[in-house]
This record gives structure tokens, sequence and C-alpha cells, in this order.
């Protein structure tokens, strides 16, 4: 088995050579700018944020209608402006990087066979939608959201709302009302495009009564469309519009594109509301075709011939990210259902049949297919894929060798991180570099991040905050309904003034590799010695006889502190003292005494937000007697009643000082 920090895989020269990246260097070559390595090149990215970013425009050859007036404003953050002056629509750049009957989505799900959408047809059919989007009144800056599942049509939608105009934003349907509400009611949408219903591990979800308490508490909608989900289901509210009217329509000829200002606003995201309510991020389109542009070509190395496919819903942030790889004229691939259903491979055969060339699933993913022996290869025709993204969580070492024993043995594995808040990554993966176990490969190309400590000094081989020290044209430009920026501050600037701290612990290493290492108000703190949860996870979720875990460190009056650590055992053993004892040598022999948590306990299940987080932060407020309802949003949550033992262990086991350590 692999340590962390081995060498698992180098990139041919033909590949680093033929890569995205690599054209990039010799197109700067040519005018003054030569860079020997990667990190030559980042380093310039960095020392000169307006210099690289115009030099971004240029290459991708960006058009505006009118001229820009300056690159960048200033370092101030939040507030920068970008390309002052500039007009852009995003969805216009999209829909121009392919044409003819070449597929650009790929679709499938547990209720319906892959079909496919060319290029032609997408444009013709966000034409279409987005005039009849226009005839029902809607107009630039107006929002339209969606309660809708991954399907084509989202993506559609999507596209036709960013041609005219129109602020997009969307949950997935697996939602519940209250989560919608709490969500959609902050930017009060014009249009809300909803389904009836949908299918998850061959069970039919009906979501009409849902749908129909979001009407309600939502009065700022003047239409709701239906698009269908469930065979045979009546629209959820009476009145509602059909999707086929807005699409079955002729085809539209000389279609304008609304000329939007760069920083125009395209869609409304949202944080996940497992605390407070959910921050609406409004981004750009200028700022998020720029990051998708550099991130998608330099990053992902995604060229016309290439297929992306990533597992994800209408409700995450890899959604946007996924449809952002249709700036390249690649093909994506929209599945909509269980990843696991009906068979646990449903999404090699997937890949298989769709010539995926980038396969991207998350970590939790991969460590299911490992205990269940799975081997892809064995199964299905996977030579078209030449690298993989796994992303969502920290990514181990044994994750990484999985995937070469199993996918294929020449594959570039590359792990991303970056977050909803920027719709984009700070750390991630580079084709020109080789790929270590357990790491991140690089900083990204125009971000200016580093691991500060407690003074806000830059730290090589130690964990400190995640800082953003310039800004990045994909910052939010707002916070919905926060212009004045105080919300904004707060969660961002309030510690290292001028400066984004993101909230997660990072550590780069001295070839520039990086680790993310929890959420830093998560992050345990021992004995002045700080430890990221991923650290833990790393190594007992490594034990055959531990499906899953969580570990949190409570504070203490005194100068105490207790952290415990639950574990998911595997088939449903019990946890005995000798499976206790495991899981304590294999910690202290990986990292130190320190890592050791002074109690273990057999919980149920790890509570974790709907796109898959585990919720350390809330699960520490309960232990430490705070309400569950007042730091959790049950509806953003993967399995809300995954909560209730750990209130009931708050309740109950009030042994913290006797057990402090």
């Amino acid at each position: 088995m692999a340590q962390m920090g081995d060498r698992l895989w180098y990139g041919s020269e033909s590949f680093r050579n033929g890569s995205n990246l690599a054209g990039f260097m010799d197109w700067l070559a040519e005018r003054g700018h030569r860079f020997e390595d990667y990190e030559a090149l980042r380093q310039w990215s960095v020392a000169d944020v307006p210099g690289f970013w115009q030099a971004v425009w240029e290459y991708f050859g960006v058009e505006s209608s009118t001229p820009y007036t300056r690159v960048l404003s200033g370092p101030e953050m939040p507030g920068a402006k970008w390309f002052e002056g500039a007009h852009v629509n995003y969805a216009r750049r999209l829909l121009a990087a392919g044409d003819g009957d070449r597929t650009a989505i790929h679709a499938a799900g547990e209720a319906a066979p892959l079909r496919t959408l060319s290029w032609d047809e997408l444009r013709s059919s966000v034409h279409r939608v987005a005039t009849s989007l226009r005839e029902l009144g809607v107009e630039p800056g107006d929002r339209v959201a969606a309660y809708v599942p991954n399907v084509p049509e989202a993506a559609i939608a999507f596209l036709a709302c960013a041609s005219i105009g129109a602020v997009w934003s969307s949950c997935s349907p697996d939602f519940g009302a209250p989560s919608v509400v709490d969500r959609f009611r902050q930017i009060e949408p014009k249009v809300l495009i909803a389904t009836d219903g949908y299918t998850y591990g061959g069970k039919a979800f009906d979501r009409r009564e849902q749908v129909r308490k979001m009407v309600a508490e939502l009065p700022s909608v003047r239409h709701v469309v239906h698009l269908p989900g469930l065979a045979g289901a009546e629209a959820p509210v009476a009145g509602a519009l059909p999707w086929s009217q807005l699409i079955e329509r002729e085809p539209v000829r000389g279609f304008e594109y609304e000329d939007t200002a760069f920083d125009h606003p395209l869609w409304i995201v949202y944080s996940s509301g497992t605390t407070g309510p959910p921050k609406p991020f409004v981004h750009g389109h200028g700022g998020i075709l720029l990051e998708a542009l550099k991130f998608m070509h330099f990053h992902t190395d995604l060229k016309p011939d290439s297929t992306m496919f990533f597992y994800t819903t209408t409700g995450w942030i890899m959604w946007n990210i996924l449809v952002n790889g249709l700036v390249t004229g690649a093909a994506i691939v929209m599945y909509d259902g269980n990843p696991l259903a009906p068979e646990p491979d449903v999404l090699w055969k997937l890949a298989a049949d769709t010539g995926t060339t980038l396969f991207g699933a998350s970590p939790a993913y991969v460590n299911f297919q490992m205990r269940q022996g799975i081997v892809p290869r064995e199964r299905y025709d996977l030579s078209r894929i030449q690298s993989m993204l796994v992303s969502g969580s920290p990514v181990m070492p044994e994750h990484m060798v999985w995937c070469l024993d199993n996918v294929h043995d020449d594959i570039w594995l590359t792990s991303q991180s970056g977050g909803t808040d920027v719709g984009s990554a700070f750390v991630g993966g580079s084709p020109l570099l080789p790929v270590y176990a357990g790491e991140i490969q690089t900083r990204c190309l125009g971000v200016d991040v580093h691991a500060l400590n407690d003074d806000g000094e830059p730290v090589i081989d130690e964990v400190g905050e995640l800082v953003v020290c310039q800004p990045m044209p994909s910052m939010p430009l707002y916070f919905w309904g926060d212009e004045n920026f105080a919300r904004y501050k707060d969660s961002y600037f309030d510690v290292y003034p001028g400066k984004w701290r993101h909230g997660d612990y990072l550590k780069v290493n001295e070839r520039g590799g990086c680790f993310i290492m929890g959420r830093s108000d998560s992050t345990l703190n021992r004995h002045g010695i700080r430890i990221g949860t991923a650290e833990i996870y790393s190594v007992v979720e490594a034990l055959d006889e531990v499906a899953d875990s969580i570990v949190v460190n409570l504070d203490l009056p005194g100068g105490h502190s207790f952290m415990p650590l639950f574990v998911v055992t595997a088939d449903g053993r019990e946890l005995d003292d000798a499976l206790a004892d495991r899981i304590r040598t294999a910690i202290r022999e990986a990292y130190s005494p320190r890592h050791v948590p002074d109690r273990i306990y057999r919980a149920p299940k790890v509570p974790t937000t709907l796109t898959g987080k585990k919720m350390e932060v809330p699960v520490r407020k309960i232990l430490l007697g705070q309400s569950a309802d007042k730091v959790a949003s049950r509806d953003a949550m993967a399995d809300p009643a995954a909560l209730d033992y750990f209130v009931e262990y708050a309740r109950t086991q009030r042994d913290y000082e006797a057990n402090a350590a």
C-alpha cells in the first residue's frame, strides 16, 4: 500500500506537451513571458494578477461589445471590480464552443435510458426556452428558481436564463420545502421551474406537496413551470405551465443574447445551511466565464473531443462546474438517481457507454467501491478515461491507489478543493506535474492562496488557515440582499482584514503539494497542536471494520478538552475493546498520541449534508449543549435522523469533565 507522499504517476512527455496548459505556456513565451515549469508560471500568475487574467482573456479570445477600461480596480476585497466596461454573456460563449451533431450532453438515470443532445439541439432548445421566458415577462435581473433533478432540461433552462440576463438558482428535489424556501425566499424569484417527483434507489418520490408548500411561501412567484419527473404525474399546482409549452415551438431565428455587463449576476448558489440561514452567493457572468475558461482548460485539460462526467445534483456547486465544462467544446454527462442503483457499478457502465474521458466522483463513492470489491476495468471498457477528479472531501492515498489499480494504471488522478463561495477551486491539478499519494498537486493559477499561521504569516509544511490574499474574478459579487457587504465581510474578512479567510485548514509542502485538513472551525486543537479531522479519518476509515467516522474536540472550562470519536462499524459488528484498541494504535502509529481520541463510541450513522460533507461543527455544538434545531437545518441533511444519536448522547453522557484530556 502506498504511503502518504509516494509518487504514483507522472504523465508521459506527449501527454504533458499536448496539454492545454503547455499550449498556453507556448503562447505566453511567444509574447515574452517564458516559464520553465508550472511553478514559475503559477508564481507569475499571482505576482501579476491583472497581467495573468488579461492573458487568459486574450488567449481565449473573449469578446466584448464594448472595451474594458482596466483589468482590475485594485487589491481591495470585497468589492474589487474586474474588466470594467466590458460586456460578455456566459451562455453565448458556452453555446459557441460546439456545433453540428456532435454530442454536447449525455444523460441517463435510474428511470431513464441513455440519451444524447447535440450541440445544435442544445442551442436551439436554449433559444426556444429563452424566448418563451421573455414572453412570460422575464427580464434581465429577474430570478428564475428551479427545483429539478440533474437532467438536460435543467441545463437548458439555466442557459436560457443566462442568455437573456435572468439570474438562475436551483435546488435538488431531495431538499425539503422548508430548506428550499429558506433559500429561494431570500431572492424573490419571478418564475419557479419544478418537477413533480424523482426516482432514487428504485423508489419514486412524489414532491408535489413540497412544491405546493414552496409556492405558498414564495409570493414573488408569478409563473410555475412543470417539468415532468414521474410517469403520469399531474402538475404540482393548478395553472402550472407545462415544460413542453416553453420548448415545443418553432425554431427561433436571429436570437439575440442579452448584452450583459461583466459583473451582471449569472447565478445564485448557497452555503450548506447547516448553521444559520444559507448564504446566497451572487456570481457574475464575466467572472465565472473567465474562471471556467481557466479551470476547465488548464486544471482539468478538457478538449473538444473530451467527455466529462461528475456525479452531482442541481443543489451542489459541482453541477454548475459540470455545465462549465461545455466552455471547452467537450461533452458532459448527467446522471439522475442513486449512483449505486440498480447496480453498485452503474456509473462505470455509464462511463463506458458515453466514452467518458474525465470521471469525477467523491472519495466516499470510491471508498464504497473499494469495500464492495468492485474492479471496474474487469467489467467495462474504460480505456478512454484519461483522468479522474476525486473531490468533495479529502482524498486518501488508498483511494488514489485503488483508482490506479482498478480503473487503469495510466490516468491523471487529481483532487481539487475550492468552494461554492467562489464557484471553482483554490488548489487542484496540473497535467504538467507528478501525482503523489494523498496530495492535491498544486495551487491553482491566479489564486494567491496560502496557509497562514496565527501571526498572519505564510508557512510551509505547517497547518494554517487557508487564506486568499488577492481578488479572484469568481469571488461573489455580493450576498443577495447584502449589497453593503456587511454579512460578506463578517463571513470572510473578520480575521485577516482585506484577505479572504475561507474557513479551511491548509498545508502546503516544500514541493507545492497541498492538503486540506478540514474546516478550521472544526479542526482539532489538542494541547496546542492543530490536527485536521482528515488525518483521523484517513487512518480510521482505512480499517476494514470501520465504515465511517466523525470526530470532534470539545473545549471545556479550565483549559480542558475532550475529544470523542464516533465510528460506524462495517457490517453492523460490535465495537469491542479489541477494535477500539486497533483504532487507537493505528492512529498513534500513523500520527501521534495527541491524535488519539479520549473515547470511541459506536454510532448508527454519521450526519452529513446533502452534498456528503460531515457535519462536524453542528455535532460539536450539540455535544456542548446547544439545541439541534438551532445549529443544523435538517432539511439540508442527507439523513435528518442521523443527528438523533448525538442529541441523545449529549443528554445522557455528561462525562466530558471527568474524561478531559
